[in-house]
């Protein structure tokens, strides 16, 4: 790894919409099943070893990625703004849903995550300095409001909220952080390379909490619940922030972080499959409604560009940039 000395510059990540979409809609495939690989894996294993564990395992992953780049170290301020990605999706996310999937099923999770393109544009405005117009905010009113009209009727939502929700709200709060500032960071570090470095620096805290959950309650689990910790672990806290964090440089974090209305629906999907939990009959025509309104929110214009990053004075790239 190259010295404080060769610190890295802010580098162009040239805007490109459709780049974007594609990168950001790959991003919310891989997180759709998070909720149910987390919820099979808490079964038989230690939240807090879910939780962390996977970061861990992801941070060796990252290690190598970076070794293998040979990336440069992040700047001073760019270590800052790190620890907040570090903070919303290697920590909070991951901690917060393990614990409430104790009690929750995936898709009542998929309910309160349904807010999260929402608080995810309400940073994208106070960290990235983005202004989406009125109408870009009327059209995910009605994709949030589409979204939670079919989940409740469907019976994703039974019972009184119980404690766990606060756990899944404070979870789409981090997360929503999470993702404005590695959005931005990305313009500047790379989609990759953002989520790498946060792994990274995050590791110190992960593989504590990990090695203390490991002595108090030496992880047993068969091999369903192996394979879901381990796809949380390469998918889910690695690869799929590689083309996510990517969508969200080059389309924009506020309009791109609106794909993820059509994860509760592509949640639901994978937790049929894997929890044999019941689909409900409506979600096919829900599917379409949220399609609607992402296009609706693709075609609005913004007030105020996205900041221009600055000129690239390096020809090394980072290849899941894009």
């Amino acid at each position: 790894m190259r010295g404080e000395s060769n610190a890295t510059v802010p580098v162009a990540v040239t805007a490109d919409r459709s780049t974007g979409l594609v990168l950001g809609a790959l991003g919310v495939c891989a997180f759709s099943m998070s909720l149910p690989a987390t919820r099979v894996a808490v079964q038989q294993l230690d939240p807090w070893f879910v939780a962390f564990g996977r970061a861990v395992g992801a941070a060796l992953l990252a290690w190598a990625y970076l070794r293998l780049t040979n990336a440069p170290r992040p700047t001073r301020d760019q270590r800052r703004r790190l620890s907040v990605v570090a903070l919303g999706v290697v920590v909070g996310f991951p901690l917060f849903t393990s614990l409430a999937l104790l009690d929750q099923t995936a898709a009542h999770g998929a309910v309160v995550i349904t807010v999260l393109p929402a608080v995810t544009a309400v940073f994208a405005v106070l960290r990235s300095g983005e202004r989406p117009p009125p109408l870009f905010w009327i059209a995910s009113g009605g994709g949030l409001l589409t979204v939670l009209v079919f989940l409740a009727a469907g019976g994703a939502v039974r019972g009184a909220p119980a404690p766990s929700d606060l756990f899944l709200l404070v979870a789409v709060v981090l997360c929503g952080l999470g993702y404005a500032e590695g959005g931005a960071l990305a313009r500047e570090l790379g989609g990759a390379r953002t989520i790498c470095w946060a792994l990274r620096y995050a590791l110190p805290v992960t593989a504590a909490a990990t090695l203390v959950t490991v002595v108090a309650r030496p992880p047993r689990a068969d091999a369903v619940a192996w394979s879901a910790y381990g796809y949380l672990t390469v998918v889910s806290m690695f690869l799929g922030f590689f083309a996510w964090y990517a969508g969200l440089a080059r389309g924009g974090i506020a309009r791109v972080g609106q794909l993820q209305l059509a994860q509760p629906v592509l949640t639901l999907l994978w937790s049929a499959l894997l929890l044999g939990e019941r689909v409900p009959v409506g979600a096919l025509g829900a599917a379409l409604l949220v399609l609607v309104s992402v296009v609706l929110i693709q075609r609005t214009r913004d007030r105020a560009t996205t900041p221009h990053p600055h000129p690239d004075p390096d020809p090394e790239r980072d290849p899941a940039r894009g």
